[in-house]
């Protein structure tokens, strides 16, 4: 697995070494833009409206607009230098309980891998899994500072991103005292424990993803392809109870389905 980034954890004024590789794989299907006729490929030029025809990468420097049509000028060189060893570095700041980060501020995640100390890297990992704490920090990935929560799940130290405090956008929702009818709450609550099992992450498929790659192989096979009919959902529920009641009884079977499933996979997790 190939790296991200290279960095140093600071724990106090222990260093550790370490390298961060991404967790997740985008498996997204790409398609290229072809030019209609001779499906040859459409391609990108990069100018402007007084440039050369094609601009090389050497001419081309960062810009921010400070006003319509102007722009201070930023080079590389002038980033970086605006990086100390402190910036790059992953300094622990405090620790705190996981429950208590909302995970609308959880972003990208990688796994921590040291690349010398590894008597303190383990020393640190052991001591996050045994508080069961979550360690923030403040680093610089890229050109970008990033705040970071560090946490030791499943045996392996994992590095989330966050998103800053004002990052988060304010809910367009406000709060509202909501009252509902006890009987519908409690079919409701009805529906939620017949639908309830244990998360397993393996079972859920990016099934348009398979038809995707199934349709292209078609076409490449000479095939037509065929839609799939629409279906077709009722936009307005006339009738809550009875919408509640029908909705009972169609998930009654999915809980003893769950459950049946739970079993079979613990069953073979112990096997």
């Amino acid at each position: 697995m190939a790296q991200s980034y290279k960095s140093t954890i600071a724990f106090g004024v222990v260093y550790i070494p370490i390298t961060l590789h991404a967790c997740v794989k985008s498996k997204n299907i790409s398609f290229n833009t072809l030019y209609k006729k001779t499906g040859e490929r459409i391609r990108y030029k990069k100018t402007c409206e007084n440039c050369p025809p094609d601009v090389s990468a050497e001419e081309i420097v960062k810009g921010y607009q400070y006003e319509k049509d102007k722009y201070v000028i930023i080079t590389n060189e002038e980033l970086n230098g605006l990086k100390n060893k402190r910036d790059k570095s992953i300094e622990i700041l405090e620790f705190v309980d996981l429950k208590q980060i909302d995970p609308i501020y959880f972003n990208k995640s990688y796994y921590v891998k040291p690349s010398g100390a590894e008597n303190a890297y383990n020393l640190i990992f052991k001591a996050i899994e045994t508080e069961n704490k979550v360690g923030i920090a403040k680093t610089v990935l890229g050109t970008k500072e990033q705040l970071v929560a560090l946490r030791v799940i499943n045996g392996q130290m994992v590095l989330y991103t966050l998103y800053f405090y004002d990052e988060i956008q304010v809910n367009p929702i406000k709060n509202q005292d909501v009252k509902v009818d006890e009987k519908e709450l409690k079919l409701a609550k009805t529906i939620i424990d017949n639908m309830t099992a244990e998360f397993n992450p393996e079972k859920y498929k990016n099934e348009y993803r398979e038809k995707i790659m199934s349709a292209i192989q078609d076409k490449l096979n000479g095939k037509k392809l065929k839609s799939e009919e629409a279906v077709v959902q009722p936009h307005n529920v006339i009738n809550i109870m009875d919408a509640l009641k029908r909705s009972v009884e169609k998930t009654k079977s999915a809980k003893s389905s769950n459950r049946q499933k739970s079993a079979k996979v613990k069953k073979n997790s112990a096997s």
